[in-house]
């Protein structure tokens, strides 16, 4: 499913509301420049500015080491614009090298000293004519947020040039297994290798992108993880060219906060970890065996294959298990089943313990039988009402651009430049008339009207949200039963897909290297 349509001018609007992580950069989008010029980047080095007063819970990070063997790790996210490089992700980063520790590269947003933190603002959203009138003609997210310096110390921009070319640098060094961790936002495509990152300057980074660099023989082993929505679209890397008709990849294998047709939570300009459930956040912290608050983890409830260690795949079965949000994740492996894999036919058991565990967590909660047709009518049940509002949203946001029209027209009739704050005349209109504008609109029923249609829009997609959030456990629990079944019928047939598939899980099950596997308590 996808968010109904609805007029551009709400559109950012209406994401904010409903939690969408893409929503911060969509409108820039209609009249994105060309990318920056590709420039060459160097591991983490050199300390940061001198962070604000407002920095957040999450320590500065050191610089990481240069390795001769190549860098360990790349981190790199951000937003494409300010209003969408929300605080989240810069503590997302910050406590993925703090995990990994040195060694590796860090891109962060606008680079060194970037000051397009976007942190909420404690005293709520602004008020006054000129935050009615931007409502009204202009709304836009973040302006209930202030920005901030930076407390990373990055290596360079999140630029999708600047990303790839320091993807290019790590894989051409020998090395151990790469691991590529990317946050931030995502747009869907029309197919899932058309799904995009979103980074800064309004770049778009897609799958075929990564499998240029990373398909040539040469390229070193890598691990991939992103947060962004639609980051599922990012499992076409299983195959060769990020093509699904393709060969299955060599040397790779990935992580997505959901899939490739989902939007994902985690990109939020509240620093207050304790009421953020990214994947990153889950994911990170799961590495080091522990929970999204930092709170130590029995072994059983991230180590399940019980050999003492927790890999990549472990932890991304544990954030299926804890995350309370709309995350639906999802994995190259599972991509590569829902290709290959016999729709029916025998079945051989398969060793998934992984799998296993996230069925007992879930069909515990749940309270429902590991069994797919139930399951498969739950979720059927909550698609149906998601459907219906989909629908009722059209209509409501239909209402709100008929009502917004008829009160535009009556404020412009009198005060022809309202509608741009950039008009030589806006300034002076606001000092000269600024309190019959407001008395025209208390006493006007049309702008009474008008805010009481955007209200009703608000609150279809609040209970379009609610909706997702509670479905989005039916719909892991689905996926990690079909997960089952089609591994067996797969392990039945044989051959080369069954060895692809062996390939691919062998590589998600890797033990990444740990600065300190107990080091990451705090949020």
């Amino acid at each position: 499913m996808s968010a109904p349509p609805t007029s551009p001018r709400r559109l950012a609007a209406l994401l904010l509301v409903a939690g969408v992580a893409a929503g911060g950069g969509l409108m820039w989008l209609l009249r994105a420049p060309a990318p920056s010029a590709p420039q060459r980047i160097a591991p983490v080095s050199g300390p940061a500015p001198p962070p604000a007063a407002t920095a957040p819970t999450e320590a500065a990070v050191p610089p990481a080491a240069e390795s001769t063997s190549g860098p360990r790790w790349l981190v790199a996210g951000g937003g494409d614009v300010p209003e969408s490089n929300q605080v989240s992700i810069e503590q997302d980063l910050a406590l993925a090298t703090r995990i990994l520790g040195p060694g590796g590269v860090l891109l962060y947003a606008s680079g060194p000293g970037s000051r397009a933190v976007q942190v909420l603002d404690p005293a709520g959203p602004p008020a006054g004519l000129r935050a009615e009138l931007g409502q009204l003609f202009a709304p836009r997210a973040g302006r209930d947020a202030r920005y901030r310096q930076t407390t990373l110390s990055p290596s360079g921009p999140a630029t999708r040039e600047a990303f790839l070319d320091a993807l290019a640098t790590a894989v051409s060094h020998e090395g151990p297994p790469l691991l590529v961790y990317l946050a931030g936002h995502g747009l869907p495509g029309e197919t899932p290798a058309d799904s995009a990152v979103l980074m800064w300057g309004r770049g778009e980074l897609v799958p075929g992108d990564l499998a240029e660099v990373l398909d040539p023989a040469r390229a070193r082993e890598t691990r991939l993880v992103v947060t962004s929505c639609y980051g599922g679209g990012f499992a076409e890397l299983a195959f060769r060219g990020a093509d699904p008709e393709g060969a299955v990849a060599t040397g790779r294998c990935g992580f997505f906060a959901t899939t490739a047709d989902r939007e994902a939570a985690g990109c939020d300009p509240d620093p207050d970890r304790r009421r953020q459930d990214g994947y990153g956040m889950h994911f990170l912290h799961a590495l080091g065996q522990r929970a999204a608050d930092g709170t130590p983890l029995e072994p059983e409830q991230v180590d399940f294959d019980g050999d003492g260690r927790v890999s990549l795949y472990e932890a991304h079965c544990r954030v299926r298990i804890a995350s309370r949000s709309v995350d639906v994740p999802t994995s190259t492996s599972e991509r590569w089943l829902r290709k290959v894999a016999p729709a029916e036919g025998p079945e051989r058991p398969v060793a998934l313990p992984e799998e296993d565990a996230v069925i007992a967590a879930l069909t515990r909660d749940l309270v429902l039988p590991a069994e797919l047709p139930p399951v498969r009518a739950r979720v059927q049940e909550l698609d149906d009402a998601i459907d219906a509002l989909a629908t009722q949203m059209t209509d409501a946001a239909d209402e709100e651009d008929r009502r917004y029209a008829a009160i535009a027209a009556a404020l412009l009739g009198r005060w022809p430049v309202l509608d741009d704050p950039w008009h030589p005349d806006f300034e002076a209109t606001l000092a000269k008339d600024g309190e019959a504008i407001e008395a025209a609109l208390r006493s006007d029923p049309r702008y009474r009207a008008f805010l009481e249609a955007g209200a009703d829009l608000d609150q279809l997609a609040e209970d379009r949200r609610v909706l997702e959030v509670r479905q989005a456990p039916l719909l892991r629990l689905m996926r990690a039963l079909e997960n089952r079944e089609l591994a067996a019928r797969l392990r039945a047939r044989g051959g080369k897909a069954w060895r692809g598939y062996e390939r691919l899980l062998a590589c998600e099950r890797e033990v990444p290297e740990l600065a300190n596997p107990r080091g990451s308590n705090g949020p």
